[in-house]
């Protein structure tokens, strides 16, 4: 915790193919290519307009002013999407902005912790879209929930329903600028969702409540639950959920200090609860035997908050994961469809470059 707050790391986000990460700092913000890792940068598009010290050598590209708190920033190559307290607006970007949509939401208590909201764009990324938001060293991710898919077939977003637990999904392309077409609405939890992920191409949502136990996930287009995921059996805080980048698999982060990697494409991977093995069981545990658990897991320090996303595959039958921790350390890791899973590498992210360039 003192590490967390002598690095002075705010937030950690992925841009959306998690080829690079954002490190936001009370110092000013820093831009990394994940592999290899080497900081990319200070492409700035929007910032704490309260920040001391600016010069002349920072550009205000795009600037937009809300009466209330932003919460979260997301992008595609063509749209920006605002998270407020209450409601998201969604504008068409990058040449002449103008509002296209607004969508009402669920209250985010958690709002109130937000010191500051910023957005970065790569022009060398043909995918572009790296936002993040600056909560709490704690809440690294899921402040503002919302995720926005950047396929260039789907423009699917999706963020917290108006109902307890449920999830609201708008395909942006086909919704006309203007209307309030009602999104579509998915019952995914008991309690509020704190994490919620779309895969690449926008055909498959992740979920997780503020229990934090189970990890659900529903097809965007039939609504339909796919799979249950179990993370553990004691309540958690989830920082972040992320797919691999060809949905074969998903990892996730919490605040017990573990990543949990978990099979998709083959769920026979996953591992099963010995209860299954008992055959008949009682109502009261039967849900509990028939959840799928992770595949490999690994841990980070447990007081250090962190993000994971996959990284390259170095063969067809190794993986690997990627941790960004808020204590300015990098983590990667390799795992087996059989569940072996090995660090591979270690480096302090924060060393790479000096403060002073600040």
């Amino acid at each position: 915790m003192a590490q967390q707050t002598l690095r002075g790391v705010t937030s950690l986000h992925f841009n959306q193919d998690q080829s690079c990460f954002c490190c936001a700092m009370e110092t000013g913000v820093r831009i990394y290519n994940v592999e290899p890792l080497m900081e990319k940068g200070h492409l700035v598009l929007i910032w704490d307009d309260a920040r001391e010290g600016k010069d002349s050598k920072d550009k205000l590209v795009l600037e937009f002013t809300f009466t209330k708190p932003v919460l979260a920033v997301r992008m595609r190559h063509d749209k920006i999407v605002i998270v407020l307290r209450n409601r998201i607006y969604v504008y068409s970007f990058p040449d002449n902005p103008r509002k296209l949509f607004e969508f009402d939401t669920r209250d985010n208590p958690k709002g109130e912790k937000t010191q500051m909201c910023s957005s970065v764009h790569s022009e060398t990324q043909p995918c572009p879209g790296l936002s993040f938001t600056c909560p709490s060293p704690l809440h690294p991710h899921n402040l503002g929930l919302c995720d926005l898919c950047p396929s260039l077939e789907k423009q699917l977003l999706v963020f917290p329903g108006h109902k307890c637990g449920s999830l609201q999904l708008v395909d942006l392309a086909s919704t006309k600028p203007g209307t309030s077409s009602a999104p579509f609405t998915i019952n995914a939890h008991q309690s509020d969702v704190a994490c919620v992920s779309l895969n690449q191409p926008g055909t498959v949502v992740a979920s997780a409540s503020q229990k934090g136990t189970l990890i659900r996930l529903f097809d965007t287009q039939s609504k339909e639950k796919l799979v249950e995921l179990r993370r553990g059996t004691d309540p958690a805080t989830l920082y972040c959920i992320n797919f691999s980048h060809d949905s074969s698999f998903l990892c996730a982060s919490s605040d017990k200090g573990t990543v949990h990697i978990f099979a998709l494409k083959d769920t026979r991977l996953n591992r099963r609860s010995a209860l299954a093995r008992v055959g008949k069981v009682g109502p009261m545990i039967g849900q509990y035997v028939d959840s799928q658990w992770s595949l490999a897991s690994f841990t980070v320090p447990a007081e250090s908050a962190c993000i994971c996303a996959f990284g390259r595959n170095t063969s067809k039958n190794v993986n690997s994961v990627i941790a960004i921790c808020v204590d300015g350390t990098f983590h990667k890791y390799v795992f087996t469809p059989d569940g072996n899973c090995n660090r591979e590498a270690f480096d302090v992210y924060l060393d790479i470059c000096d403060d002073d360039d600040f």
